[in-house]
């Protein structure tokens, strides 16, 4: 039996047990008292994703698909400024339990910002590195004795 079809079969009863986890701890999760909100909020999670979410993402990507870095870092900065933009507009907002929200959210959303571009610029770094000694793409040089 191949080492790939083992690999497969073993992550597939993993994930498959994660899931039954997951569905044991919600419908016997004593603050849960509607399971079918929790449905409900599944799906129209799953209809943003893929109805609005990577149609995006693909049509801004694709004139960027020579670039995979930036691609790369783009779909990163998207992600973090999706799940991070509700904290962000919500810092500034005055409220009697002041610790609700008390970091800097705006200063930390862009140091992520800045260290998912800068892990971005070292890759692309590393790439230009690795092909700095190659040269120019051409045509191998004959071998000794064929001509």
């Amino acid at each position: 039996m191949p080492a790939a079809r083992v690999l497969r079969g073993t992550l597939l009863t993993a994930g498959l047990a994660l899931i039954g986890f997951g569905l044991h701890g919600l419908l016997n999760d004593p603050y849960i008292t509607d399971p079918l909100d929790v449905l409900i909020w599944a799906v129209g999670a799953l209809v943003l994703h893929d109805g609005l979410w990577v149609p995006a993402l693909t049509a801004l990507g694709a004139p960027l698909a020579r670039r995979p870095l930036l691609r790369g870092w783009l779909i990163v900065a998207a992600a973090v400024t999706a799940v991070g933009l509700p904290a962000v507009l919500r810092s500034g907002v005055q409220r009697a339990n002041r610790s609700l929200l008390p970091l800097p959210y705006l200063r930390n959303w862009l140091l992520v910002l800045a260290a998912c571009a800068a892990l971005g610029m070292l890759g692309a770094a590393a790439q230009w590195w690795r092909r700095r000694g190659r040269g120019p793409v051409s045509d191998p040089p004959p071998r000794a004795g064929r001509w």
